[in-house]
């Protein structure tokens, strides 16, 4: 099993619909969806890999535990509580390293230190990952920098390298961009743009390798 710490649009925000839909299925629920046609193209294929994750934007990086569900669950819930909400900038479909994801209109330091803060603070509950792990993640091809944070951390993303993103596609050649980019911001309309709080921490977990990941529990921010 593996948890993870992301955030997720509340359950009466218009992306969760659209973007569970674009991705066909519902992280909450694990409901598979209908998704929209992509012309020429297979959306399925397409999404496959971010439909495994669910539509999420990652704050703390997947991990296995080194503790239990009840322990982690519990000082997940006391960084809740000591956390106050705040404002999320409006997102945008953007091209991010080749794939398609909704990014920050603007960066946002609240954002950054609410994940700085569940990197940190629950690093405890997480097993550092083995030899093969860390050669998958190919750090001969990382910075110094990201190669501390794998070897600290188990994630080279993390602190000053970490952005906000809510992947919604897999890697795109130019001509696939030409046909996904202007679909998926149609099938969003005005969602992404709308004011929107952070309010809430979601603990995901993942049953198995290959599982997809579901939505464990919200816990409200109450600082």
């Amino acid at each position: 099993m593996r948890a993870a710490i992301y955030w997720a649009p509340r359950l009466d925000d218009p992306l969760h619909r659209l973007g569970s839909a674009w991705l066909g299925r519902d992280a909450e629920t694990g409901a598979t969806l209908a998704q929209p046609a992509l012309p020429g193209l297979d959306i399925a294929e397409i999404t496959r890999e971010a439909r495994g994750y669910g539509l999420h934007a990652t704050v703390k990086p997947p991990f296995r535990l080194a503790t239990s569900w009840a322990a982690l669950r519990q000082d997940a819930l006391a960084l809740a509580l000591r956390t106050a909400p705040f404002a999320l900038p409006p997102l945008q479909v953007a091209e991010h390293h080749g794939f398609l994801a909704l990014l920050e209109t603007e960066r946002s330091p609240a954002l950054q230190a609410f994940a700085d803060a569940c990197v940190a603070g629950l690093d405890a509950h997480r097993l550092p990952p083995d030899a093969a792990e860390i050669a998958r993640r190919r750090p001969e091809r990382m910075t110094d920098r990201q190669r501390a944070n794998l070897h600290r951390w188990g994630y080279h993303y993390v602190f000053e390298e970490w952005w906000f993103h809510v992947t919604l596609s897999r890697r795109l050649t130019a001509e696939e961009m030409a046909v996904v980019r202007p679909a998926v911001t149609a099938h969003l309309g005005e969602a992404p743009g709308l004011e929107r709080r952070v309010t809430e921490l979601c603990l995901f977990t993942q049953s198995g390798p290959g599982a997809p990941f579901l939505l464990a529990e919200r816990l409200p921010l109450l600082g």
